[in-house]
C-alpha cells in the first residue's frame, strides 16, 4: 500500500520523517496550508519542505504566516521555511502588527526572519534574544546576528549596536572570537554574563595560564581560573590558584558552614549564567558534604516520629505533595490531617511552621536539625538560581527545600 501524508503522520509525536522528506513537495505545500489538519500534522509538512518550496504555493504560505488566526507553531515553522523571502519583509516591519500578534513565539520568529533577511536595524532585539538565559530564545538571536554579520560583515552589527547595554557588548565578543580575535579581555567585563560567555569562547589554557599574572581585576583572574578548569578538568591547579588569593567567596550573613556546603554543592555547579564565580569555583574546590542516602533519612525520621507516639503517613515527595514538579525535600504528614514536616535531600535539615515540640524532640533525637525562622530567611545572594521566572537572591528557605513545576 503506498504512504500517504496521513500514514506518514498518524498522530502527534510519530513522524516518519525520512518518509516525509522524500514525499512529493506539492502534496506537503496543500497540506501545510489547510488549516482542516491538526497543526502537528502541518508543521511535520512544513519542516519536511526544507530546501524544497514550490514557487507556486509560496503565497499562499505566507498568507499562513500572516493570518494571526492560524496556530502558532504552524506560523513559526513556516517562518523559519520562508526566512529568504523578501516579499516578507513589509510585514515583518509593520511593527503594529507584530503588537497585535501574541501567538507563542512569534515574535521571536518574526525577528529571526528580520535577522535572515539581512534587515540590519533588528541588530538590538536580536542582541537581546541572542543575551537571553533560554537556549531556544538565545538560538534563534545568535543565527539572526550571524546573517546580519553575513549580509553585512562582522563590523557592521557592533557599530549598528554601540557598547551601551551587555548584550550589545556580548555580541561584539562573539562575533570578535568568530573573526579569530583573542577575546581574553572580555574576561574583565563588569556584568558577570557576558563575561560567563566570553570565557566560554576560550580554548586555550597556556593563553589563560598567562593571562593569570596579568589580569586586571580578580573577576577576571576567577573567570580565568574557571575557564581552565573547563578545559584541562586539573582538580589540583584550580584548588591552587583558589587558594593563592585566599579562596574568595561571597559571604551569606548568617550562614554557617554545614549549610553553606549544601547550597554550594547543589547548586554552585549548575547555577546559571549571571552568578559570581566566586561561587562556581568554591564548588569545585571544597569538599562536598557527605552524600544523603533519602530512603534510610525518610525511614530514620519515620521511625522516631513512631517510637515518640505519632502516626507520621508514609513520605511524599516535593512533587507529590504540590501535585507536580519536583525539588530538593520530602514531606512526612500526620494522621491529624493538618501538621507536617519537611525533610531536605541536602542534608539532616528540618522545617515546619506547624510541628510540634514532639515532632521537633523526635527529629532531634535522630540526628536532624530544625531550621527556626531566622535561618530559613538568610539571603543568599548572587548565586542565579532558576526559581519560578526569577534568578534572584533566595532565602535558605527555599533553597535547601526546593520546588519547581
Amino acid at each position: 500500500m503506498p504512504k500517504t501524508i496521513r500514514t506518514l503522520t498518524p498522530e502527534a509525536g510519530r513522524t516518519d520523517v525520512e518518509g516525509l522528506r522524500a514525499y512529493d513537495a506539492d502534496a506537503l505545500a496543500k497540506c501545510a496550508a489547510d488549516a482542516r489538519q491538526p497543526w502537528w500534522r502541518r508543521q511535520a509538512c512544513v519542516e519536511a519542505l526544507a530546501g524544497r518550496v514550490p514557487e507556486r504555493h509560496v503565497a499562499q504560505l505566507i498568507a499562513c504566516v500572516q493570518d494571526t488566526d492560524d496556530v502558532s507553531h504552524v506560523r513559526v515553522a513556516l517562518l523559519d521555511l520562508l526566512s529568504d523571502r523578501p516579499e516578507l519583509l513589509p510585514w515583518l516591519l509593520r511593527h503594529e502588527d507584530r503588537q497585535r500578534d501574541g501567538a507563542h513565539g512569534m515574535a521571536e520568529a518574526v525577528l529571526g526572519a528580520r535577522g535572515a533577511l539581512g534587515d540590519l536595524t533588528a541588530a538590538g532585539a536580536l542582541a537581546t534574544l541572542a543575551f537571553d538565559l533560554w537556549r531556544s530564545r538565545r538560538e534563534i538571536g545568535e543565527a539572526g546576528l550571524d546573517a546580519l554579520a553575513a549580509r553585512h560583515g562582522l563590523e557592521a552589527v557592533p557599530a549598528e549596536l554601540g557598547g551601551a547595554r551587555p548584550e550589545d557588548r556580548s555580541t561584539a565578543v562573539r562575533l570578535r572570537d568568530r573573526a579569530g580575535e583573542d577575546v581574553i579581555d572580555a574576561l574583565a567585563e563588569p556584568d558577570r554574563q557576558v563575561a560567563f560567555r566570553a570565557q566560554q569562547l576560550l580554548t586555550d589554557p597556556e593563553r589563560l595560564r598567562r593571562h593569570l599574572a596579568e589580569a586586571s581585576t580578580e573577576g577576571a583572574k576567577l573567570w580565568a581560573v574557571y575557564a581552565q578548569h573547563r578545559l584541562t578538568e586539573d582538580a589540583d591547579e584550580t584548588r591552587k590558584l583558589y587558594e593563592e588569593p585566599g579562596r574568595p567567596r561571597v559571604e551569606a550573613t548568617g550562614l554557617d558552614e554545614e549549610l553553606r556546603a549544601a547550597i554550594v554543592h547543589e547548586y554552585g555547579r549548575w547555577c546559571e549564567e549571571p552568578s559570581d564565580p566566586r561561587w562556581r569555583i568554591e564548588a569545585l574546590c571544597t569538599e562536598p558534604p557527605p552524600a544523603v542516602d533519602t530512603d534510610e533519612q525518610l525511614r530514620r525520621a519515620t521511625d522516631a516520629l513512631t517510637a515518640a507516639g505519632l502516626a507520621p503517613k508514609p513520605p511524599l515527595s516535593c512533587g507529590e505533595d504540590n501535585g507536580v514538579g519536583d525539588g530538593t525535600y520530602r514531606v512526612i504528614g500526620f494522621d491529624d490531617g493538618g501538621s507536617s514536616v519537611s525533610i531536605s535531600t541536602l542534608g539532616r535539615f528540618t522545617a515546619g511552621d506547624d510541628e510540634s515540640p514532639q515532632v521537633r524532640r523526635a527529629l532531634e533525637s535522630a540526628g536532624f536539625r530544625r531550621l527556626d525562622e531566622a535561618v530559613r530567611s538568610i539571603q543568599v545572594t548572587d548565586l542565579g538560581v532558576y526559581y519560578f521566572g526569577g534568578r534572584g537572591p533566595l532565602g535558605v528557605d527555599t533553597l535547601l527545600f526546593y520546588w519547581q513545576d
